[in-house]
């Protein structure tokens, strides 16, 4: 169980920092921002890819189950989603 936990995180770093390097700009984050932004966008590519590939049921996997490049196109999504949301100015 720890071990899982381990590599999740290190999973999520690896994948937060890669998806952090594709986005452009810049990200005020941590690491342990990065680490998450790489965990939950596992979760987020798992759960498109359970869509698009077949049997294409909506189904959410933990992120231990899918590949580099699917936790990859989740992060950026949710990197991209996140710099779109902050970067709004507001005017009054």
């Amino acid at each position: 169980m720890i071990l899982h936990i381990i590599w999740l995180i290190v999973l999520g770093l690896v994948v937060g920092l890669v998806a952090r390097l594709v986005v452009p700009g810049k990200q005020p984050m941590g690491w342990v921002a990065t680490a998450l932004l790489g965990i939950i966008g596992s979760y987020v590519g798992g759960t498109l890819g359970s869509i698009v590939f077949p049997p294409h049921q909506f189904d959410i996997h933990p992120p231990i189950q899918h590949s580099f490049l699917g936790a990859l196109v989740g992060a950026v999504i949710l990197l991209v989603i996140y710099k779109f949301a902050t970067s709004r100015t507001k005017t009054l």
